[in-house]
């Protein structure tokens, strides 16, 4: 085997690691969203789900029979626990996740 065959073998080599590497890398984010939901209050997904759907707060004091308070704290708690600064961005990220 000359050295052309052995550095092509080389690359080979590397190229299968790296694909290996990206789907674990993929399986460790799955994981991780999947801790970041499960870190989330049935009352916070209800908010989230309106939030999701286009609901202003209002709307969703109205739809779950919660005073304005209840509804901004459980928004926090979501932004928090996804580790976002706006609802918008929450959204992004919970698109993304599926």
């Amino acid at each position: 085997m000359d050295q052309k065959e052995e550095l092509l073998i080389g690359i080979e080599n590397i190229l299968r690691s790296a694909s290996d590497l990206v789907k674990e890398v993929d399986r460790l984010e799955r994981i991780k969203e999947e801790l970041l939901l499960s870190n989330i209050s049935k009352a916070e997904r209800e908010v989230f789900a309106l939030a999701l759907d286009g609901h202003s707060s209002s709307e969703m004091q109205k739809i779950l029979f919660k005073n304005e308070s209840r509804i901004k704290m459980q928004r926090c708690s979501n932004l928090r626990k996804l580790h976002v600064s706006s609802m918008q961005e929450a959204i992004r990220k919970m698109k993304a996740i599926g």
